[in-house]
């Protein structure tokens, strides 16, 4: 059995199965090492991510009997404060996140500083001292300061006394709004930034002792804090920590499982193929074995065996490759994720394994389940039993243990069904589609030359393999489609949407009394006032007279908006990039009414008529919903979700917001700015555009290197197809030169064939990567984006030139070979 084995690796019978099967579980295995690695890092630093065994977080101040009753209860308790803000050093301004922390901060993890840029850091005790800070270093770079500098937060002076290098919340190092100022919650007040409407965070940090009952202690306070929670208070434990870097993390890995799942698929599809062909070249074999008094049972062990152990090998093999690629991703990943992660556990190693044991068992199995019942005839007579109901079972059991496969590492029954039910539905719409254009090129074989005409009715005369071939390979470029030019596409659409002077800043924070002094400045330094928008917290707290919270709604983006404050809003006339779908607006009539943006209305559930209330400073509010708007999101303009009527809001609490285009030339107006107004915080909206672009270019071009697994398995079962019917292509060729046929005939008919096979893949591609990025700008990206001719014509055109490129080389061995040997061979 191994000597066979070795002499098919050799002859190259098992090179197209083996690569196919080592790329789809390298493909997996990358993705899951990965994914197993940092789930175990975040697990490890979820302690740390808190800054303590459990975190108390709230817009407002705790009030002092919480930490009280935490230290009754034997808790150490650190208090901290974090918001974003300008920071002013040497007559410039930078955004900063700014946390503000108590003596005894972290309770968990430990802070480490550096006294200079490139200087080794070092695990440090204790906090800032009042009037000093310790700061990122890319502050550092932004504002050209070095340690011992002056830097300016808010209407304090604060010196920088170190470089911050490593702060417990910051493990993962994931993308932040700005750099970090980390400083003595002894110096809060003096800076003047803690205003009304001001978006600070405020955190209570407990931690257990180290007796053994000391995480009972957490526990029995969770239990009593919980239903004692207030509006805009949540407790946050290992499980819910930091969901922002859970998100980000599993969106990206829910795009490298979906590529590795993609390449699974399509490997299945070449193993198949592949196994079929084997089965085909070793019927003869079967048939002399039989004669010399093998049984069924020892042909099937002999061929079965050879498989399972060759499946065995090629998925350790993969499984090996795919963690030295995973070592690439977390590269590509560099920032989002840590560079010491913990070491992987069993579950990738037994995921490769189990796929690769599948795709062998499930895939290439039912085909030589055939070889079993070759008959001793078959040394005199060229007869071929059918496909029997085991060898159906068995494909239907592999297929169904390959979808439960998907599913445990899709992590994500959604994903997985997605992906097994897109290939199911592309494969019946493709086709479909293949079998309609395959017919209709029945009729032009009679308007060409004898190699035109031969080339067409050997497509339709090999319908089923034609049909693979073309599946296989639309599937393919449709994924290529989609990764190079309907992505371009969608971008070219969505910045399209952007004006050249969009608003590219936000000011914040603005209080009443500044007005004034703010359009004035604007217009001394030749720029037209903004349009300053009010701006008031409140919460929802009922509709329709009913209490309203989070546990109403199953849908997470609810639960959300309902645990935090909006931001309400008034106003007379419709906002600029507002449109009204529904009902009237309110104008500058005195009844009470609130106006309501069309997407928050269905995400709660809301319509017109129906009365919201909301808490605003402990009082409330109550009046109906008259108008839903549709806003234009793209247009970087100040939006609101809620609009309240003229008179409604005016006696609260009230600050500012604005947004406007600073042009390139005027750079320093915000720095001059923010010194005479320092509680303003000027967002540069453009800035952390590009710095979320940056992580999305990261994660994209980790999703490409695994969708490259991807491409080369359609690859893989491009080719596998191709030689499916080499041999009887060959055997053809030979008969046909040995009738006097011509090689630049036989040439003609082959480029026929293969051109004709490309151009409907091709088409099929251009038809699916067309109709995919239709649905996902419209669905998903919210862009009236119609797909350019251009992706169908460079589907069309890349299916041509693959396919006949790829067939004419396969052939050229049938083209140059002895028309005697072949045939030969073939009696």
């Amino acid at each position: 059995m191994l000597r066979m084995l070795i002499r098919d690796a050799r002859a190259g019978e098992l090179n197209v199965l083996g690569f196919a099967l080592a790329l789809a579980v390298a493909a997996l295995t990358s993705v899951s090492f990965l994914t197993d690695r940092v789930e175990q890092a975040l697990v490890l630093q979820s302690h740390e991510l808190l800054g303590g065994d459990l975190l108390l977080s709230a817009d407002h101040p705790w009030p002092a009997a919480v930490a009280r009753e935490a230290q009754a209860r034997g808790l150490a308790v650190a208090e901290s404060a974090s918001f974003p803000s300008m920071v002013i050093a040497g007559g410039h301004s930078h955004l900063a996140d700014i946390k503000a922390v108590s003596p005894n901060y972290p309770l968990r993890g430990t802070l480490r500083v550096a006294s200079a840029p490139g200087r080794a850091d070092a695990p440090v005790a204790g906090v800032p001292a009042s009037g000093s800070v310790w700061v990122d270093e890319r502050l550092l770079s932004a504002l050209g300061l070095a340690v011992g500098d002056t830097l300016r937060v808010g209407t304090r002076e604060l010196r920088i006394a170190a470089l911050l290098t490593l702060e417990p919340e910051r493990g993962l190092n994931l993308l932040a709004l700005g750099p970090r100022v980390l400083m003595n919650q002894a110096d809060l007040s003096a800076t003047g930034l803690v205003q009304p409407g001001s978006r600070i965070a405020w955190h209570l940090h407990l931690a257990a002792g180290k007796a053994p009952t000391g995480m009972a202690a957490v526990a029995a306070f969770h239990q009593w804090m919980e239903p004692r929670l207030e509006r805009g208070e949540k407790l946050e434990t290992m499980d819910n920590a930091r969901p922002e870097v859970r998100q980000v993390l599993e969106r990206a890995q829910r795009f490298l499982r979906l590529a590795a799942l993609l390449a699974v698929v399509l490997a299945a599809v070449a193993v198949g193929l592949a196994a079929r062909r084997y089965m085909r070249r070793h019927l003869d074999g079967c048939a002399v074995l039989r004669c010399l008094g093998a049984s069924s049972r020892q042909v099937l062990l002999i061929h079965g065996g050879a498989f399972v152990a060759f499946g065995l090998v090629l998925a350790l093999a993969g499984t090996v490759a795919g963690y030295g690629v995973q070592a690439l991703l977390q590269r590509l990943l560099a920032g989002l994720v840590a560079e010491a992660l913990p070491p992987p556990s069993w579950t990738p190693w037994a995921q490769g394994l189990a796929i690769g044991l599948t795709l062998v068992v499930g895939f290439a199995l039912p085909p030589l389940l055939r070889l079993r019942r070759v008959s001793t005839l078959r040394v005199l007579r060229r007869e071929t039993a059918g496909p029997e109901p085991v060898s159906l079972a068995v494909w239907f059991l592999g297929a169904a243990a390959l979808a439960g496969l998907m599913f445990w590492v899709a992590g994500d029954v959604t994903l997985g069904s997605i992906v097994l039910g897109g290939f199911a539905a592309a494969f019946l719409l493709y086709g479909a589609l293949a079998r309609l254009l395959l017919a209709l090129l029945g009729p032009l074989r009679h308007g060409g030359g004898i190699g035109w005409r031969y080339g067409l009715a050997s497509l339709r005369r090999r319908l089923a393999g034609s049909l693979i071939q073309a599946l296989a390979l639309g599937l393919g470029l449709t994924t290529l489609l989609l990764i190079t030019v309907a992505r371009d596409d969608l971008l070219a659409a969505w910045k399209s949407r952007v004006p050249a002077d969009a608003p590219n800043r936000f000011a914040i924070n603005i209080q009443p009394e500044q007005r004034e002094s703010l359009n004035a400045r604007f217009r001394a330094a030749g720029l037209a006032p903004p349009f300053l928008e009010p701006m008031v917290r409140g919460r929802l707290v009922a509709i329709n007279g009913r209490p309203t919270g989070p546990a109403d709604y199953a849908d997470e983006r609810a639960q959300r908006l309902m645990d935090r404050e909006f931001n309400l809003s008034w106003g007379d006339r419709l906002p600029d990039g507002n449109r009204l779908q529904a009902g009237h607006w309110h104008g500058a009539g005195g009844s009470p009414a609130f106006s309501v943006e069309l997407g928050l209305a269905e995400t709660l559930g809301l319509k017109l008529g129906d009365v919201l209330t909301y808490d605003i400073a402990g009082n409330t509010i109550a009046a109906p919903i008259t108008s839903l708007r549709k806003l234009d999101w793209d247009s970087m303009r100040v939006n609101f979700f809620v609009i309240a009527a003229p008179g409604m809001l005016e006696g609260f609490p009230v600050s500012y917001i604005t947004s406007f285009h600073l042009p390139a030339q005027q750079g320093g107006f915000v720095d001059a700015l923010v010194r005479a107004l320092p509680n303003l915080t000027v967002i540069d909206v453009a800035s952390v555009v590009r710095q979320l672009q940056d992580t999305l270019d990261q994660v994209a071009r980790a999703v490409q290197a695994v969708f490259g697994f991807s491409l080369l398995a359609g690859l893989a079962v491009l080719y596998a197809a191709l030689q499916s019917s080499a041999d009887e292509r060959a055997q053809e060729l030979a008969v046909l030169r040995a009738l006097g046929a011509r090689g630049p005939q036989l040439r003609q008919a082959l480029a026929a064939e293969f051109a004709a096979l490309g151009l409907t893949a091709g088409l099929l591609a251009g038809i699916g990567a067309s109709l995919i990025s239709m649905l996902l700008a419209r669905l998903v990206f919210h862009l009236p984006y119609a797909p350019d001719a251009r992706l169908l014509f460079a589907g069309v055109l890349l299916g041509l030139v693959l396919v006949l490129a790829a067939g004419l080389l396969g052939s050229r061995k049938a083209l140059s070979g002895s028309p005697l040997q072949v045939l030969r061979e073939a009696l």
